[in-house]
């Protein structure tokens, strides 16, 4: 069966994905921190945006398009790093590599994630992509990842530090399971020293853009930007990290003011839908990162069932921007949202409501 007809909206990746996944690895992907106060707030604070839209402009045609790190996509979208995707399909990483080619979006490899940094590349020859680094070891270790991925041809360097710590996951340790990736690669004593100090003597030695993932405030936004750093990248983690935290797009618009356009924002965190990322945009954002979708699209069916993921993202983006009275994402400001009143539902009810009805 083609995509299109075995995946026509985007719940149709839940039932499958959990299907195909051990209860484990399931957990592992929709659960976060503690309570799960912080992952339950990312999509309660999506929810608690309305729209105002505009009338009577000609909107016949929408353009979708962005750029991320200079690279110009279809929909900017970044299919955010994710570690163990080896768990959820065997092909790891250069599934989503190779969905972001076909579709033109941009996947962001985490080094937590299998079978590696060249062999990921080399699943999308030519195309650009970003890597994600976790300081798992000393400064040779850093050297050899950074000038790996250089080599590899990766455009860009995201360094994610909300990880100082790895955060109490509650249904993983009720059931004793750790991911692959974690049984080999669990120093995070490295990643509790890194400092601001620390990302400055990387700016001096390596000549790439840098992107910060995991930024929460306006204050370590404004950081960002005297160290010259080309990527804010708005994050909890997924709710996966300090729980009771704001939501993801909480946080977004004093990120992007502190910013002020020296730098391209993005931010993840619970984002499901088209109107979601109509919203982060609106906001401030210059792209967004989907991270559980892409993992329930790669569980569902593999690469082919991520380009039809972003296909339906688009199409969900487009009619969203035409309904509300523009024509691209950069004729969007906070004046085409609203804070409003949740409806109060769980998250994953929130974003595909139809799965309880048996759709």
């Amino acid at each position: 069966m083609r995509e299109e007809q075995q995946y026509a909206v985007l719940h149709e990746f839940v039932r499958p994905a959990q299907a195909n996944l051990s209860r484990a690895t399931w957990d592992y992907i929709m659960g976060g921190a503690e309570t799960e106060t912080t992952l339950e707030r990312n999509r309660r604070a999506l929810d608690a945006i309305a729209f105002r839209p505009r009338v009577l402009r000609n909107v016949e045609k929408v353009d979708t398009g962005g750029t991320i790190m200079g690279q110009k996509v279809k929909l900017p979208v970044i299919l955010a790093p994710i570690g163990s995707l080896q768990d959820m399909t065997p092909e790891g990483g250069k599934a989503p590599t190779r969905a972001a080619a076909e579709f033109g979006a941009m996947h962001m490899l985490s080094s937590a994630c299998a079978p590696g940094v060249e062999e990921v590349a080399a699943a999308a020859p030519g195309y650009p992509k970003i890597y994600q680094l976790y300081i798992r070891g000393d400064q040779k270790y850093v050297d050899d990842h950074i000038s790996r991925a250089m080599k590899a041809g990766y455009v860009a360097l995201c360094l994610t530090v909300d990880l100082d710590y790895y955060g109490r996951r509650e249904r993983d340790l009720a059931k004793r399971y750790v991911t692959t990736s974690r049984r080999t690669n669990a120093l995070e004593h490295y990643q509790a020293r890194f400092s601001w100090a620390d990302v400055a003597k990387l700016r001096k030695r390596y000549k790439l853009p840098f992107i910060i993932k995991g930024i929460a405030t306006a204050e370590d936004a404004r950081i960002c930007v005297e160290e010259g750093i080309e990527g804010v990248y708005v994050s909890n983690h997924g709710g996966r990290q300090l729980d009771h935290g704001l939501g993801g797009i909480d946080a977004l618009p004093e990120v992007a003011a502190a910013v002020n356009r020296k730098a391209e924002v993005m931010v993840d965190g619970g984002f499901m839908r088209g109107a979601d990322i109509v919203k982060a945009m609106a906001l401030g954002a210059t792209a967004v990162g989907v991270g559980r979708l892409q993992a329930l699209a790669l569980s569902a069916g593999g690469a082919a069932a991520v380009v039809r993921m972003l296909e339906l993202l688009q199409d969900e983006a487009m009619r969203a921007l035409g309904m509300l009275g523009v024509t691209s994402f950069a004729e969007l400001d906070p004046s085409y949202v609203k804070a409003t009143t949740p409806l109060g539902r769980p998250w994953l009810d929130s974003a595909f409501p139809l799965l309880k009805e048996g759709y």
